[in-house]
């Protein structure tokens, strides 16, 4: 499934959960310096739905926050539930 996800970089606190409009938010400690951030939140989003991280799949969007992700159908569930309010 293709998830759009939203990069928060600097984060005090790293987490994966909520929405920024119709994407997936994930805050990750690195800066957005020569692709810190993104290696970082795609670990971080591999984590959160309990898949591989090579089965995370960078799109598009690898000088943007907003980025378009590949993640295997079977974790549909686990992104949905990351997207509900209050996780």
């Amino acid at each position: 499934m293709r998830v759009t996800i939203r990069v928060k970089p600097g984060s005090a606190r790293p987490r994966v959960g909520g929405r920024y409009g119709e994407a997936l938010v994930v805050a990750v400690s690195p800066r957005a310096v020569d692709g810190q951030a993104t290696r970082a939140a795609l670990d971080a989003l591999a984590g959160a739905v309990g898949c591989r991280r090579r089965e995370v799949i960078l799109l598009t969007g690898s000088n943007s926050r907003t980025k378009i992700v590949q993640v295997p159908d079977v974790y549909s569930a686990r992104v949905t539930e990351l997207m509900e309010p209050g996780d």
